[in-house]
């Protein structure tokens, strides 16, 4: 990865000519720095668009670090950094790995240990319970949800998943996500085949498969990114679907006909992982520092993504009606999914073959 010279937080000495035996230096106004860097892998789009906003670029207005972004898609994420660690060259340095995947074994075997980063945030009762934890960081809790094109369904709207696999009331292109954590698009598929909510773990693979294949032709668009689901909705790949909150809200602040239901979404947060064997590590550690301490940015992101900031005091400072819609707010939490973490990992290596089997057929 290379530096941005131009960055005005980018320190540079100029040396000046020996006179009368002195050196004397000239340097710019601006703070000096080291030329360090942190180097962090992202989805890409309206995601890194707003933390580059709110959170890199004034870390390293303040500490002078370059924060280098680098593109991978999710389902690609955990397979780059296993042959960067073995080949024992880790080029990056953090990514945000979903709740669920955080807790599994794999993590901890790709990731470091956060439990004596987290010791000094035991006490902190502005964090949200579980923010610190030895899987990671919390960045914030969205959910996964039923959004549709609003001009398409202009009276009667699609509201539970039930309504996204009935073709016939809600015809037209469908999305839904494909990376490696597919327990979601198989719920889905469950809560539509008529599971109520408190019976959906363990999952019934077979049922949801065969729910599955109905619905396979209509699907427009399997997007293995946030940035590739929001593009597809501009480009009408598809006019309902299975995205992200977080996603669904960017559209709708750049004035898409987008519209959702909280109605079975199902509860998921990110937490930032830090990679064994990294190169920039305090620096690292330095900007989960500033995340943490960091409660206005915290507002504004989750003002803009409709996410629940990792924070009491920033989630205060967001306005009555984004509370209103956080997938943590009382009113929405009641209508949500919440996954079971255990089960889906200890079943992750058998839905996921079973789910590639079945794209291929």
């Amino acid at each position: 990865m290379s530096f941005n010279p131009s960055h005005p937080s980018i320190s540079r000495l100029k040396a000046a000519a020996l006179v009368a035996g002195t050196v004397i230096f000239l340097a710019t106004a601006q703070p000096i720095f080291a030329e360090e860097q942190l180097v962090i892998a992202t989805t890409g789009g309206t995601w890194e668009k707003q933390m580059r906003e709110y959170f890199f670029d004034p870390f390293t207005a303040q500490t002078g670090i370059e924060i280098v972004t680098v593109s991978s898609a999710t389902s690609d994420t955990v397979a780059r950094i296993k042959a960067m660690q073995a080949g024992g060259d880790v080029q990056w340095d953090l990514y945000q790995a979903g709740e669920i995947q955080a807790a599994s074994e794999q993590h901890q075997s790709l990731n470091e240990d956060m439990t004596e980063f987290c010791k000094p945030y035991a006490e902190n009762t502005d964090l949200l319970p579980g923010a610190c934890k030895p899987s990671g960081v919390l960045s914030a809790y969205g959910t996964t949800l039923l959004a549709y094109n609003d001009n398409v369904f202009a009276e009667t709207k699609p509201k539970t998943w039930r309504d996204f696999f009935d073709v016939d009331r809600f015809p037209g292109p469908r999305a839904m996500p494909n990376f490696n954590d597919p327990w979601r698009v198989l719920a889905a598929a469950l809560l539509a085949d008529g599971v109520v909510p408190d019976k959906l773990f363990p999952l019934d693979l077979d049922r949801a498969f065969a729910k599955l294949t109905t619905l396979r032709p209509h699907v427009g668009l399997w997007w293995k990114s946030g940035d590739q689901s929001t593009q597809g909705f501009r480009n009408g790949e598809y006019v309902i679907g299975e995205i992200w909150q977080t996603r669904a809200a960017a559209l709708k602040a750049e004035g898409q006909p987008i519209e959702w239901s909280q109605e079975q979404a199902f509860l998921v947060g990110d937490r930032w992982a830090l990679i064994k064997g990294t190169r920039n590590r305090e620096n690292a550690l330095k900007f989960l520092r500033y995340f943490l301490a960091n409660t206005d940015a915290q507002a504004k992101r989750c003002e803009e993504a409709t996410c629940t900031p990792v924070t009491y005091s920033a989630a205060a400072k967001m306005s009555a009606e984004a509370r209103s819609a956080l997938p943590t707010s009382p009113d929405v939490l009641k209508t949500l999914i919440v996954p079971d973490a255990d089960w889906i990992n200890a079943h992750s290596s058998e839905m996921l073959e079973r789910w590639n089997m079945w794209l291929q057929q």
